[in-house]
């Protein structure tokens, strides 16, 4: 009896990610898109984005749930961008100087800490909602990094690269994303 609480106690530990099944996120997109289950979204909300420091590493912390994932080194050009989402905790991430100008425009004058406020230009993407019940998925990111998806997150595919798939938490989609075609 006491080996098994302790076993208990152990596996409540032990952190999603090391309890999440590994997938491959682009086949598991396809299954959902051959299904039916997806949707398409874009993202309005404003940002506010700064510079980054070249070698600068980006952690992606989701309030409430713990980092999401980290970024590769930062280099010349590339942009931090803060979600202006407070139930997500307004988490940061980084995005390469060439994507940067894809995903946003109308800059404003920067404040005083160097962010500048920034409006998506509302590209279309499409996703998926990881059912409740399911999950948690282990996947490998775009940028290399590993991710977890858990039930009621978000996954997102850019139109333009069926391999560039990738988490955005439930509540940061829900705060962020305008769904234009709805997923079901």
């Amino acid at each position: 009896m006491r080996f098994s609480r302790l076993l208990l106690a152990t596996l409540l530990a032990l952190p999603a990610a090391a309890m999440a099944e590994d997938v491959d996120m682009v086949a598991m997109f396809a299954t959902a898109e051959q299904q039916g289950r997806t949707g398409v979204a874009r993202k309005t909300r404003p940002v506010d984005a700064r510079p980054a420091i070249p070698g600068e590493v980006i952690v992606t912390v989701i309030a409430g749930e713990g980092v999401e994932t980290r970024s590769k080194p930062a280099e010349a050009g590339d942009q931090v961008v803060r979600n202006r989402c407070p139930e997500t905790g307004n988490e940061q991430y980084l995005i390469k100087a060439a994507r940067f100008p894809e995903r946003y425009a109308s800059p404003g004058a920067p404040d005083l800490d160097g962010w500048t406020s920034y409006v998506p230009r509302g590209k279309e993407t499409g996703y998926f909602l990881i059912p409740e019940g399911e999950g948690p998925y282990s996947f490998i990111a775009p940028w290399g990094e590993p991710m977890v998806a858990k039930a009621g997150d978000a996954i997102l595919r850019n139109p333009a690269d069926a391999s560039d798939v990738y988490r955005v938490a439930g509540a940061s989609f829900a705060c962020s994303y305008e769904i234009t075609r709805r997923a079901f």
